[in-house]
């Protein structure tokens, strides 16, 4: 706070992002001013944004929280006219999707902000809340309901809750933007990425399914994903000729939403998708531990042109690992010779229900 940046905090909708800055601010003894995007006459406010008329409308506040701020057209450049022009003024904007969704102005707030992701409740967190033994417990649960707030704090009301966050939440940002012009087709894509959890995503398999062009299946993921729907993982490659180098998994960042979106919510000992869920589960809990920590480690995954595979390979400045993720326990992990002699000194893991608290905690 009052470091001459913005504070940014993107996220899902429904993951608490209004709640977390409303406590922040209430930790001020500075006055404060709150707007929500979602309101008509506060995006009208900032329609042909300047200095004079900023002020005006922040008057003698020194606070000034600006939530759904991807509501607002261009509400980029109003956030650094407002850091560079308006002394001693703290901004705090929160975000259900990216900013640059809103803009038409492509204005950079580079060295101006700082930026948090703020994800639903972690594997982690609520091992911090009840314990380990409880929430091993309750893995199968969250691979079926997922972390969303809403519906952890409502047991009982899991399926109904996530069809109403899945229906009224999921693309309210990308259809109110203008982005989106099948919204129907939208939804056939959600659903035919929701069954690909775990495989390679083949757009030029999906283009044909769906009977739409590459370029519009390319366009609705990446809107998906800056509107914190699903996360991309690249493939790795480095020193092995036979590396397959463009290909990409899409998992959801989050299970409860992927199988609302599919209707799904069969116990997991009786799914056929269970091993791909589970996949879901780790990769997704993986990120946000890692994002928690404060860490930018990259996550693909590894594949040869002879389907020689490894689920996860994370690397940084520092290491490699490489992780398999199976969900039992018995199965074991097998590394490919083809890898381990390419890369001799990655970290083998081996990820499994039994041991999953080593590698989320």
């Amino acid at each position: 706070m009052h470091k001459n940046k913005a504070i940014l905090i993107f996220g899902a909708r429904q993951t608490g992002k209004s709640t977390l800055s409303e406590a922040l601010i209430q930790k001020q003894e500075e006055s404060s001013l709150s707007l929500n995007g979602d309101d008509s006459d506060v995006r009208a406010l900032f329609q042909e944004a300047n200095a004079t008329k900023l002020r005006a409308i922040i008057g003698n506040h020194k606070i000034v929280l600006i939530d759904e701020a991807q509501r607002i057209q261009d509400i980029g450049l109003a956030i650094k006219i407002i850091v560079d022009q308006i002394k001693n003024v703290q901004v705090i904007a929160t975000g259900s999707s990216s900013f640059d969704l809103a803009s038409k102005i492509n204005e950079s707030l580079t060295g101006r902000k700082y930026e948090f992701q703020l994800f639903p409740f972690s594997f982690g967190e609520m091992v911090s809340h009840h314990g380990l033994l409880e929430e091993k417990r309750m893995i199968d649960h969250r691979m079926l309901y997922g972390y969303y707030p809403e519906v952890v704090t409502h047991p009982g009301e899991e399926e109904e809750r996530l069809k109403l966050l899945a229906s009224s939440y999921l693309y309210k940002d990308l259809l109110m933007l203008d982005k989106i012009n099948k919204p129907a087709m939208l939804e056939k894509l959600v659903q035919a990425l929701a069954w690909q959890v775990g495989s390679e995503v083949s757009l030029d398999e999906i283009s044909r399914l769906l009977a739409i062009d590459r370029k519009t299946v390319e366009k609705y993921i990446d809107l998906l994903e800056k509107a914190f729907v699903i996360f991309q993982v690249p493939a790795f490659s480095q020193n092995v000729r036979t590396e397959i180098r463009k290909g990409k998994k899409i998992y959801f960042c989050d299970c409860g939403i992927r199988n609302a979106v599919i209707n799904h919510f069969q116990p997991v000992v009786m799914r056929p998708d269970k091993g791909a869920l589970w996949e879901n589960f780790v990769m997704a809990e993986r990120l946000k531990f890692l994002r928690n920590q404060g860490k930018d480690t990259k996550l693909h995954f590894w594949r040869t042109t002879q389907q020689q595979e490894i689920d996860l390979i994370e690397s940084d400045a520092e290491k490699l690992n490489a992780i398999e993720i199976k969900y039992n326990p018995a199965a074991k992990a097998k590394f490919s010779s083809t890898f381990t002699g390419a890369y001799p000194h990655a970290q083998l893991i081996n990820v499994n229900s039994t041991n999953i608290e080593s590698f989320l905690l």
